[in-house]
């Protein structure tokens, strides 16, 4: 019998719509295991080299990703969204800014860790789901109520200098490891990339 491991680290950014899938994909998992699978995120920053000091999304800047490539992904989230039966308001948010909500979610880990992944799931559900722009103070305010977090504390840590700094040094650590895309699960020191099934799942975190 294989040894299971009892933690799961994600790399994962919330305006990546096979993050998205890939969760729910893990949830399936969950849901089967007998014991419980604690969750570690770590941050990831698909905007970095596009994002505008305002927050807007450069689509000038070349990032290799051209009109098929994003057809391409497209195809591939509406092959997921089936395979793992997912509903989702939109396949691509190419002009939303997930740092406001990186942030916010930094702090919730840090400050009230039992009650981190309820607004992690919070903050996917309400731009994948909803539609609504993750990149806005007010919206993570209102999610931070939703799941019993101080709106204030959020509002606030969506402005700290100090938590960008944070995160940014996050980022790096993700870069120095070659995390160079998401979701990325690691389990015992086992990487794996991409929305991956819950049977794939199993098979990393239990090693078997």
């Amino acid at each position: 019998m294989s040894e299971t491991a009892d933690q799961l680290t994600v790399y994962s950014d919330y305006v990546c719509p096979f993050c998205y899938l890939g969760r729910a994909s893990l949830e399936q998992y969950r849901e089967r295991r007998e014991e419980p699978l604690e969750l570690e995120w770590h941050p990831f920053d698909l905007r970095r080299d596009k994002r505008n000091p305002d927050g807007s999304i450069d689509h000038s800047a070349d990032d290799g990703k051209d009109d098929d490539y994003f057809e391409q992904a497209r195809q591939n989230v509406r092959r997921l969204q089936a395979e793992y039966d997912v509903e989702m308001e939109q396949e691509l948010a190419t002009e939303v800014d997930s740092l406001p909500a990186q942030m916010a979610s930094w702090y919730v880990q840090t400050e009230y860790p039992e009650r981190w992944e309820a607004f992690d799931r919070a903050v996917f559900d309400a731009l994948w789901t909803d539609g609504r722009d993750i990149g806005d103070a007010d919206v993570l305010a209102d999610l931070a109520t939703s799941v019993d977090l101080p709106p204030e504390e959020i509002r606030a840590a969506t402005e700290d200098d100090g938590l960008r700094t944070e995160l940014e040094d996050a980022f790096d650590r993700a870069s120095r490891q070659r995390i160079t895309g998401v979701p990325t699960f690691v389990a015992d020191g086992t990487a794996a990339s991409g929305a991956l099934p819950p049977d794939h799942l199993q098979r990393l975190v239990e090693q078997s």
